[in-house]
Order: structure tokens, then sequence, then C-alpha cells
């Protein structure tokens, strides 16, 4: 399930609430966030950077915690949606933050605050929208942005199986 909206409308902010009480109900919940700029998300000094600064295009480090994987593009074409889907590993839900003009389905975070235009009406891949107001007249399931059970619910029942969003985005 896609989470949608603007800059600065709370897409974060919701994942980070929505997890928690997800996985409380026994899910297992993976989260795949597209950036628009440059990114590092290790420091510099420490060994997976250094490794990754003196060339290696791909990096895993592993502890008796956690493993992360950086492959480095080098000029290689930005992956698209579906490739990334596809490498992960296997869960109950994934929660895709941006990546707003793909063809998966997507719970829209709308704050009028924001100053921008609702994205629902030119995307019909939106099929809810979670919002800090009232949306009179809107087409589709619309629940309060503060009611974590009711956004919680919304995504599980409009959540698409994993193949039929790949075939989506083929």
């Amino acid at each position: 399930m896609g989470i949608a909206g603007w800059s600065g409308s709370g897409k974060t902010t919701l994942i980070v609430q929505l997890i928690p009480h997800l996985t409380a109900q026994g899910l297992r919940i993976a989260t795949l966030k597209h950036a628009h700029h440059n990114f590092d998300v290790d420091e510099p000094g420490k060994d997976s950077y250094e490794h990754r600064k003196a060339g290696a295009g791909e990096v895993i480090i592993c502890s008796s915690r956690r493993w992360a994987q950086m492959h480095e593009l080098a000029g290689e074409p930005e992956p698209n949606l579906a490739q990334l889907l596809r490498r992960l590993s296997p869960c109950d839900l994934i929660l895709v933050e941006g990546f707003k003009t793909e063809r998966h389905p997507k719970l829209e975070v709308f704050r009028e605050a924001v100053g921008k235009s609702p994205l629902y009406p030119k995307d019909p891949h939106i099929v809810a929208v979670a919002c800090d107001r009232g949306l009179p007249g809107a087409a589709l399931p619309v629940v309060d942005l503060n009611d974590i059970e009711a956004v919680a619910r919304l995504v599980l029942e409009r959540a698409a199986p994993l193949d039929a969003v790949l075939a989506l985005l083929a």
C-alpha cells in the first residue's frame, strides 16, 4: 500500500504511527521509501561508508541484531518500484512512501495547511484519503488522519496482494 501526499503532509509521521499498530496485530511490515536526492545511510568514518566510497558496488553490513545492504548505482538507472518490491523479504504488508506517480494502490495523506490541492482527483490509484479535516464530496473513503486505528483498518482493507501490484506496475 502506497502512502502518498505532498511534502510536509505527514506521510512519514503516519507510517511511524502505523507500524507499531500493525505489528501489534502480529503483522510483519516492510517499508520502502523513495528519496529525491543523494542520501547516505551510513556515516563517514564507518567501515561500510569507507568500503562504499572506496568503490564497492554493493556493501552488506551484518551484526547479531540486524543487517543492511547498500547498492551503488554508479551511473545505472534508478530501479523502478516493481524492481524494488521484488527485492524485499516476504512480509504481510509493504508500506511504500513516495512513488506517488506509480500505479499501485495508495492512501493519500492530505493536509489543507500544506497549501496544495489533493492528489486523488487526478490519480485513479488513490483508493482512500487520510486527512486532518473532512473532504466533503470525496468519492472515496476518507478517514481522520489522527485516528490510527481507522487508518490501519482502511490500509488493510485496501491493500492489494504483491502479485496484483506487480501486475499493475508492469
